[in-house]
């Protein structure tokens, strides 16, 4: 797996979203895309970043932005999350690793010197032509979208 740098073409996927619904990034192609890879649904730092998404929404869909979450939760585990938090944007599943993978975000994990494999939080900003512009790999939480304003500006 090589990791992926700004100005490649961002890797296209098949994935359900939370209605089991079958989309890839091609269904997205003319639009810019914010693509955020969160490790868990209903976690304290996965649901601050997504409900800063959720709160600053309208605000980047007047920018042309489409916000798409991804992590390797379930259906019924994004249903529930954007029940709970009002999210307005897509959650794609990705159980079998397929787009974490393509995407370079699979990663080995050490939390109190247990390893092992999970989700590193990363956003990608993609153009409207499918190409990476930008790559957060140390996102703010709580400041998500500030953080891809700063970035764009």
């Amino acid at each position: 797996m090589t990791a992926l740098e700004v100005g490649q073409q961002a890797p296209d996927f098949q994935a359900k979203n939370q209605a089991g619904e079958q989309v890839s990034l091609a269904v997205w192609k003319g639009k810019k895309i914010i693509l955020y890879f969160y490790p868990k649904d209903n976690t304290p730092g996965c649901t601050t970043e997504a409900c800063n998404f959720r709160d600053n929404y309208q605000a980047l869909k007047k920018d042309g932005f489409e916000v798409i979450g991804v992590s390797v939760d379930g259906e019924a585990s994004h249903q529930k999350f954007i029940s709970k938090h009002e999210l307005p944007f897509q959650l794609l599943t990705d159980e079998a690793h397929e787009i974490v993978e393509k995407y370079g975000v699979w990663v080995e994990k050490n939390m109190y010197g247990k390893k092992y494999m999970g989700t590193a939080r990363t956003t990608f900003i993609i153009d409207e032509a499918g190409i990476i512009q930008h790559i957060i790999k140390k996102v703010d939480n709580k400041n998500a979208t500030q953080q891809i304003r700063d970035l764009i500006a």
